[in-house]
């Protein structure tokens, strides 16, 4: 039975190079014409291949359709936050898990630093769009032209003298950003307050949240928050992995 299911199996990536014939699909698992046969036609009442008028294959709707649903009904925060609160627990500083939403950057996990001098977040609050890290890494990865019509758009308050200034400066961050795959903010929003950001990945590479790690100065330098950001990367990865599928959970 699990042979069959592995044959059966290995078609799906074989129709995802194309379409095939059965005589192609045979050969492919180097079964007789008439296994493979068997194994597509149950793969064709499961709606995962189609059978064309030219009696070649390939992927069928239900296969998109549960990837899709799938997609839908995954939570990254669900599966990030063992993550977070382990990374927390190594570092002592406060995590932040943030999403794009309609226009917004807003703040879905949170895990508390166990310094007594902790920051004013809360979830479900956006964060401060043109400064924050989290807010370059989800808005860098959008494309190009709806960077900068987003960009256009934006105020600019200096809450800081390190805030950015104005659109141009914001997009030149932001294709810095999108290059290197990480982001700061060194009291960009609180002149006391830095933080270092990596983006999560879901599996068709786009990022789809972001996490941070921040600190007061009073706490450490942000010379010595930015040692961190190996560490912050190796967790947005493993983040990454989980929620795309290429990497099972950990256990709890």
């Amino acid at each position: 039975m699990s042979q069959t299911v592995d044959r059966a199996l290995s078609i799906l990536p074989l129709l995802a190079e194309g379409s095939a014939d059965l005589g192609q699909v045979a050969d492919r698992l180097g079964v007789h014409k008439s296994t493979a046969l068997r194994l597509l036609r149950t793969l064709h009442e499961h709606g995962l291949v189609y059978r064309q008028s030219d009696q070649r294959y390939r992927l069928g709707a239900r296969l998109f359709a549960l990837a899709q649903e799938a997609m839908e009904n995954l939570d990254v925060r669900e599966i990030a936050h063992a993550h977070l609160v382990r990374l927390n627990e190594q570092c002592g500083h406060t995590v932040h898990l943030a999403v794009y939403e309609e226009n917004e950057v807003l703040y879905i996990d949170k895990v508390e630093s166990r310094y007594p001098v902790r920051m004013y977040s809360r979830i479900g609050k956006p964060v401060a769009i043109t400064v924050a890290a989290v807010a370059k890494l989800l808005l860098a990865d959008l494309p190009e032209h709806e960077r900068r019509a987003l960009a256009e758009k934006l105020d600019y308050p200096m809450y800081t003298p390190r805030s950015t200034p104005h659109a141009a400066a914001f997009l030149q961050e932001l294709a810095a950003v999108r290059e290197q795959g990480w982001a700061t903010d060194l009291g960009g929003h609180e002149e006391s307050i830095n933080c270092v950001a990596a983006p999560i990945r879901g599996a068709d590479g786009r990022v789809v949240a972001a996490m941070s790690v921040s600190a007061p100065n009073v706490v450490v330098t942000a010379d010595e928050l930015l040692t961190l950001l190996p560490l912050v990367r190796r967790t947005a990865d493993a983040i990454s992995g989980e929620y795309s599928g290429r990497t099972p959970a950990e256990p709890t």
